[in-house]
């Protein structure tokens, strides 16, 4: 019963595909409801967002499984054939390293991203609540949130900006500090200007003023964060009370004039004012950031700071490899011990009832036995099965990873005759004793 993973993400698939293969939590409930249609998938946890829709699950057999697989994400998507030129498909210890690399956010789209570890949370809790996971699964999932929190922690990867609208976020942080007490002033409407807006909302900004050309549009973006529309013509009135102005209007020329800013800044009494023009032509005079109190960001200084923060958490991700490499074997020695838990349970199952059943003759024939005898003989009957026990169970331990495990785990079913474990146990036994050759 090898782990197996069959998806499509960003890497491997264009959006229109991916589109196709995004499913909502009610999609990938219903789905698992009727995992047990299909032959040879035991166990199955869906994680879908809106870069990646990947399948883990434990099965009988990898190659069988595979096309098992398609024809369940084929019916999820409701379309009639799936396109395999745009699937991946990974087996047992490449399964692994893969969830734990996505889970640390180093297959994302952007490195060190922060949501893809809630969202794998969310997928393995889903699939748990629905009863599709077990044994494998479980270990599995819990040893991947665990190796990507370490990652969180232990790295430094989530740090520091990695795109322009955070880096201007960052950057104003840097001269302000607390957010809190700030206003910002967005001249424009597009994308960037709604993205720096809402970074800006997300860090506690106190009140967004909102100015376009076009002030409906102007109205309806203020409205996302409870701003204030302000006619265009008089934007510059408004910078009066703003400490932060972010401009990408997509005009021509220059819409703010270092004389504009030089009669500003006395009516400011003071207070310094931050310019981050994202805009391409500029909107924002160069001669404006040699006017006491000005700081002035234009696009290319804040792609330099995004391309040094990439270069950071290209450093970072060495690192995060290397627990992901150590989370690996930590989970390889934890199927190990699975692999060798149902026979040892059987092994000491079996000798507790051979002593309790020879303690029971013995006592019968002495029957006025005190019970300080009882409980001396007691403890040496216990003794005895723990002593004669121990050699059999270090020596299986100490063929972990040795290639040896077959032999002992076979070698003590038959000595001891252990036909006690059940046939769920042997089917848990025969998966995790794959990942302990």
């Amino acid at each position: 019963m090898p782990l197996v993973v069959l998806g499509l993400n960003h890497k491997t698939a264009p959006v229109e595909v991916r589109e196709c293969f995004s499913f909502s939590e009610e999609q990938i409930k219903q789905g698992l409801k009727h995992l047990d249609e299909y032959e040879g998938i035991l166990e199955c946890v869906i994680l879908s967002t809106c870069n990646r829709t990947e399948m883990y699950a434990a099965v009988d057999d990898a190659d069988e499984a595979l096309p098992v697989l398609e024809a369940f994400l084929g019916r999820m998507s409701a379309r009639s054939g799936i396109i395999s030129e745009y699937l991946f498909y990974f087996t047992e210890e490449d399964c692994i390293r893969h969830l734990f690399r996505v889970v640390s956010s180093l297959d994302s789209l952007i490195v060190g991203e922060g949501q893809i570890l809630s969202q794998v949370k969310k997928a393995y809790s889903l699939a748990r609540d629905t009863g599709t996971t077990s044994t494998v699964l479980n270990t599995l999932f819990n040893r991947a949130i665990a190796v990507g929190k370490r990652v969180r922690t232990k790295t430094r990867i989530a740090y520091n900006a990695v795109s322009v609208s955070y880096a201007a976020v960052e950057l104003a942080k840097k001269v302000f500090g607390d957010l809190s007490r700030s206003n910002v002033l967005v001249l424009g409407a597009g994308e960037m200007s709604e993205l720096t807006a809402r970074h800006l909302v997300d860090n506690g900004v106190k009140t967004v003023f909102v100015s376009n050309r076009n002030f409906s549009r102007a109205a309806e973006l203020a409205d996302k964060f409870s701003g204030v529309a302000v006619p265009f013509e008089d934007f510059l009135k408004c910078a009066v009370e703003a400490d932060i102005v972010i401009t990408s209007t997509g005009a021509p020329h220059y819409i703010i004039r270092a004389w504009d800013v030089a009669h500003l800044m006395p009516k400011r009494q003071g207070r310094p004012i931050i310019f981050i023009d994202i805009a391409v032509p500029r909107d924002v005079e160069p001669e404006v950031e040699a006017i006491a109190g000005v700081r002035l960001y234009n696009i290319d200084a804040l792609e330099a700071v995004v391309e040094s923060n990439m270069k950071e958490r290209a450093q970072e991700a060495v690192a995060a490899e290397e627990l992901i490499e150590a989370g690996l074997e930590e989970i390889l020695d934890r199927f190990r011990y699975l692999a060798f838990r149902p026979t040892l349970a059987s092994l000491t199952a079996k000798a507790e009832r051979i002593r309790q059943r020879e303690m029971k003759r013995a006592l019968n024939k002495l029957p006025d036995a005190t019970p300080e005898e009882r409980r001396v003989m007691e403890n040496m009957s216990r003794m005895l099965v723990r002593k004669l026990l121990r050699d059999p169970i270090v020596n299986i331990y100490e063929s972990m990873g040795t290639g040896k495990e077959n032999y002992y785990l076979d070698a003590v079913c038959q000595l001891f005759k252990l036909e006690e474990i059940g046939e769920v146990e042997r089917r848990e036994q025969k998966t995790c004793r794959r990942y302990a050759r």
